[in-house]
């Protein structure tokens, strides 16, 4: 089921992020499919137990940073798992422990958000390493079909605009479809899901989908959970004062902001906006880069940008989801506030507290799971973080999230009672 990329064995250092038009188009030119690989397998050589062979040990060489848990006991690898249909795959790294357990914990997922890719967690899969060898759970980091370094199929929602339901339906199928085929394909039983903002959406619409299939949900920073609060109501919109003000409101926009709901509706992605840029797309990933990874050394800040660059630059597919799935603003157009009370597995929310997604939809979330009889529910806050709060704070984050893995351990089984 699973394939093999291509093995890297020599990977020269990332280019420096460039800073003008000259270096944008030496960057631009000397991007290919192969450099694509090369800066995924940048951020993981970093790990004590990753293996870029499918048979060869890992490295021992390529160690962690002294601050990180150094991992025995599991094997860190890449490979394309295939799906049915031709040239449909999930780009995958897992980490698998070397010795088998009795009763091990249901396999973790972990699932990036819009339009990135695995290899954002780089700073987590040591924590998730080490604590894969102390339980014998296996961890699996995926790219969502049609991003990251997943096969870039073609994305089509054939639901009329106004057919809000089925339009989300189906473009949340592109990517639950999927999901669900990769694990009846490995034949898990269960799993526990770790999505981050889209990927957050998209486990708890999973979920959803499959309760028995679930066994934790841990949302970190997820989009698409509280309602617009800029929307009328259904009892409003019955009113004429709030249709005028609605008609005011879009009177008053700005030209550049109805421009971007325009596009928006129109199914452009501002990934889309970065390609047609050519060869001075590199330059606008660099801006970017410069100042979202201001606090990263100068190493994993030009390898986090050869990264964005390069999934970046691959043909857009998944990415046309999102005004389906989300209205102009970032709000879900079925908001998963009004959806998720159906839940009955633990589910832990983490917000940065720094975050631009509302937190308050998370908690709300968590009340409406309480009053549904669903007690094993709760948020939490990660300080000095935004909402990349497994970037910005990866020492706190990890150490929370590897104690919410702790209660997918199974419990040991006590003694029988000794005969008479």
């Amino acid at each position: 089921m699973a394939s093999a990329p291509e093995v890297l064995n020599a990977i020269n250092p990332a280019r420096s992020i460039p800073q003008n038009w000259r270096e944008s188009i030496t960057y631009w030119w000397n991007s290919n499919d192969k450099e694509t690989a090369a800066a995924e397998e940048r951020l993981l050589r970093r790990l004590p137990f990753y293996s870029s062979s499918p048979t060869a040990p890992p490295d021992p060489t390529t160690a962690a940073a002294p601050s990180e848990p150094v991992s025995s006991g599991v094997v860190g690898r890449m490979s394309h798992f295939q799906l049915d249909g031709p040239k449909r795959y999930l780009n995958q790294f897992s980490i698998t422990p070397t010795k088998t357990v009795a009763n091990p914990p249901p396999p973790t997922v972990v699932l990036h958000g819009y339009g990135a890719g695995l290899g954002f967690f780089f700073m987590n899969f040591a924590a998730l390493g080490d604590w894969a060898a102390r339980r014998g759970g296996s961890v699996y980091a995926l790219d969502w079909l049609g991003m990251g370094l997943s096969a870039r199929v073609p994305f089509k929602v054939h639901a009329k605009r106004e057919d809000t339901q089925n339009r989300v339906r189906e473009a949340e199928d592109f990517f639950l479809d999927a999901l669900e085929e990769w694990r009846e394909k490995n034949g898990f039983e269960k799993v526990t899901l770790v999505g981050h903002s889209l990927g957050g959406y998209l486990s708890a619409a999973y979920a959803l989908r499959h309760p028995d299939r679930v066994s934790r949900l841990i949302l970190l920073s997820p989009a698409g959970i509280p309602r617009n609060p800029n929307k009328p109501t259904a009892a409003q919109e019955a009113t004429l004062e709030a249709v005028a003000e609605a008609e005011q409101k879009q009177t008053s926009q700005s030209l550049l902001r109805r421009l971007g709901t325009h596009a928006w509706e129109a199914g452009w992605s501002p990934f889309q906006i970065v390609r047609s840029a050519t060869f001075f797309g590199p330059l606008l990933v660099g801006r970017y880069s410069t100042w979202r990874f201001r606090h990263f050394t100068d190493e994993d800040s030009r390898d986090m940008n050869n990264y964005i660059w390069h999934i970046t630059r691959a043909k857009g597919s998944g990415e046309y989801c999102i005004s389906h799935i989300l209205e102009p603003g970032a709000h879900a157009r079925l908001p998963m506030v009004d959806r998720m009370d159906k839940l009955k597995m633990p589910v832990t929310f983490f917000y940065g507290d720094q975050d631009w997604m509302d937190e308050k939809g998370g908690r709300e979330t968590v009340h409406r799971l309480r009053e549904s009889g669903n007690h094993q529910v709760k948020s939490i806050r990660i300080p000095y973080a935004g909402h990349h709060l497994y970037l910005d704070n990866p020492d706190e984050t990890n150490k929370l999230l590897i104690r919410e893995l702790e209660k997918t351990v199974p419990s040991a089984p006590s003694a029988a009672p000794a005969s008479a």
